[in-house]
């Protein structure tokens, strides 16, 4: 099967949300996207968009995010979330594509870091480690093991302990 991935354009917006609502079997993350599109910090090139033909199968979203302490500058990061590929295309190798393509897309729009929450399992195989490695640390309870950062480039995290201050559609989940 081919695919490419590419930024998202708005006539993508209906796929990724019935995207989003299949992969989930819920509401919560189409509605968390289209929240994070209307922020002023949301960079349109950061979401990406697996297409088959004109089908969407993948949509990853990275949005900006700071990590802040007492006792230094914020530091700029990106937080991974959604990523959701269709049903009928999982386990294809399209979610480890996004994920690459998103390091790239973040690199050249000078950031040097991502943060996600997600399984514990999977993120890892793509260089994730615990956040808790770099001291840092998620505003609500989550399990240690899924909440997770990685270096785009080497020691970007190094001297940035503190707590991820993410955008408020985040905050106003509800499961």
């Amino acid at each position: 099967m081919q695919y490419h991935i590419r930024a998202e354009i708005p006539a993508d917006y209906l796929q990724i949300r019935a995207l989003n609502q299949d992969a989930f079997a819920r509401n919560t993350e189409a509605e968390l996207v289209e929240k994070l599109r209307q922020e002023k910090s949301y960079i349109p090139g950061l979401s990406l968009v697996a297409v088959s033909g004109q089908k969407a199968i993948g949509h990853l979203l990275l949005s900006p995010v700071q990590i802040t302490s007492n006792s230094s500058d914020p530091k700029e990061s990106l937080a991974l979330a959604p990523m959701a590929v269709a049903t009928g295309y999982q386990k294809m190798g399209i979610g480890g594509a996004l994920i690459k393509a998103a390091k790239i897309k973040a690199l050249q729009q000078g950031y040097t870091s991502i943060i996600v929450l997600g399984h514990p399992a999977y993120y890892p195989r793509y260089g994730f480690k615990p956040a808790s490695h770099f001291k840092i640390h998620c505003p609500f309870p989550v399990p240690d093991e899924a909440f997770m950062a990685i270096e785009l480039i080497p020691e970007a995290l190094l001297d940035s302990p503190g707590t991820v201050i993410y955008p408020s559609p985040f905050m106003e989940l509800e499961d």
